[in-house]
């Protein structure tokens, strides 16, 4: 059996947002995603904070790893609020809900 080499790949956010807000269509796409970009930008925030890993939040909640990861990733999973109450709980944190009036 032959030995898998590491080698990370690098990504420099801020050159692909460049290249990617070029295409068509990218601009309002991500826009419409502004809450959700939000919402996992808290999350992993908080889990960075209480020093957690994605498997320690898996093991709190009762889930996977793979479940935790769909969850801070925006756009991909629109979970339930039980589901983002557990996750906060399972950080450290309550999870707080507002309604904004828009200008």
């Amino acid at each position: 059996m032959t030995e898998l080499e590491y080698k990370p790949v690098r990504h420099n956010h801020k050159d692909f947002m460049e290249r990617a807000s070029q295409r068509i269509g990218f601009k309002e796409a991500y826009d419409a995603l502004a809450v959700e970009h939000v919402l996992a930008s808290q999350m992993l925030a908080a889990r960075t904070k209480a020093g957690l890993t994605q498997e320690a939040v898996a093991s709190r909640m009762g889930t996977t790893k793979s479940a935790i990861s769909r969850l801070e990733s925006a756009g991909k999973h629109v979970p339930s609020l039980a589901t983002l109450k557990r996750y906060a709980e399972a950080v450290g944190c309550k999870l707080e809900i507002k309604l904004v009036r828009q200008r």
